[in-house]
């Protein structure tokens, strides 16, 4: 104990036994162990990241943030994912978790589940959601303002000249789903465009939904010159069905995605989309987490709502609707 406080700086100790400590330090060629320090450090400031989101764009980006987040703190991270779990089995598993851990980052769809809040919360275990578009007075939020950013690229688009722009949806379980499709919404009416409710498609969030969307928004008789699709996996898939029915991106068809993954930079063309800090997020939310923890009274929650900056970044994946599209 004495040789780990006089290493580590810390006062209490006599200058004489500081100096032999010292010596023997110098004469061993002794350097502290830096991964045993930051283990050592972690005790009790293990951190869940626990996930079902089925993009493994936007999971990757997640797991970025949140390693260099626990890095830079010294603390832990466990993930696990709760796929295919009834809402029975999230307070099983949401109970379990609250008995191994100091706090829980919970990104989408996750972030709004009832039943693992309420069992995190009662067990008084720090929570951050990410992306959630429900305000909260139990736990912490870290997110950007979807209503706006998807109002943002809808305008865009009408700015270029479309007018007839269709719509993939993302999941219903999500409200950030609804928050983006009340942005698209809210710049037709800025524009005074009527919505044609055949342009608006469901869609999961999924590259696979987005293909099934896509094809129906483009074997319409007028089909759309445009298609927003609410995450970047979907707006990948109406990329590839457009060529898949010989039409030019975006020469014959604009599309634009959400977020910024990878998978706006590995289709062609690249994609036009909003960039989501998906990773500052996660690091964010680990921030929030352990002032959280390290919280004296913890009787006394401090929720934060954290709004983060989101980008339009311009791509090629949208020109003009050509004459024939008008």
């Amino acid at each position: 104990m004495t040789v780990s406080r006089v290493v580590n700086g810390s006062g209490n100790v006599r200058d004489a036994t500081r100096e032999r400590v010292m010596r023997a330090v110098r004469e061993l060629g002794y350097t502290p162990n830096l991964a045993a320090r930051s283990l050592a450090g972690a005790q009790g400031t293990r951190i869940a990241l626990i996930h079902t989101n089925p993009s493994a764009a936007y999971l990757s980006e997640l797991l970025v943030g949140a390693l260099r987040g626990t890095a830079r703190c010294a603390a832990q991270l466990v993930v696990d994912s709760w796929d295919g779990l009834d809402a029975r089995a999230e307070r099983k598993a949401a109970r379990a978790l609250a008995k191994s851990v100091a706090g829980v980052i919970l990104p989408p769809p996750l972030c709004e589940s009832n039943a693992v809040i309420s069992e995190l919360t009662a067990a008084k275990v720090p929570v951050v959601a990410i992306a959630s578009g429900r305000a909260s007075d139990d736990i912490s939020r870290v997110r950007i303002d979807d209503f706006r950013a998807s109002r943002e690229i809808t305008a865009y688009l009408i700015a270029r000249g479309h007018t007839r722009i269709g719509y993939i949806e993302g999941n219903p379980n999500q409200s950030a789903s609804a928050r983006r499709y009340e942005g698209y919404q809210a710049a037709l009416q800025d524009a005074g465009i009527s919505l044609e409710p055949g342009l608006v498609q469901h869609g999961l969030f999924t590259y696979r939904s987005g293909l099934e969307a896509a094809e129906k928004l483009l074997g319409r008789r007028r089909v759309p010159t445009a298609i927003f699709a609410s995450n970047d996996d979907m707006a990948a898939a109406a990329v590839s069905v457009a060529h898949r029915r010989h039409l030019e991106v975006p020469g014959d068809l604009s599309v634009v995605g959400f977020d910024d993954t990878s998978a706006a930079t590995t289709v062609w063309p690249e994609l036009t989309t909003v960039r989501q800090p998906i990773a500052s997020m996660a690091d964010s939310a680990i921030g929030i987490l352990m002032r959280s923890i390290r919280h004296k009274d913890r009787d006394t929650r401090v929720v934060v709502d954290h709004v983060v900056a989101h980008l339009l970044v311009e791509r090629d994946s949208v020109s003009p609707p050509g004459e024939s599209q008008d």
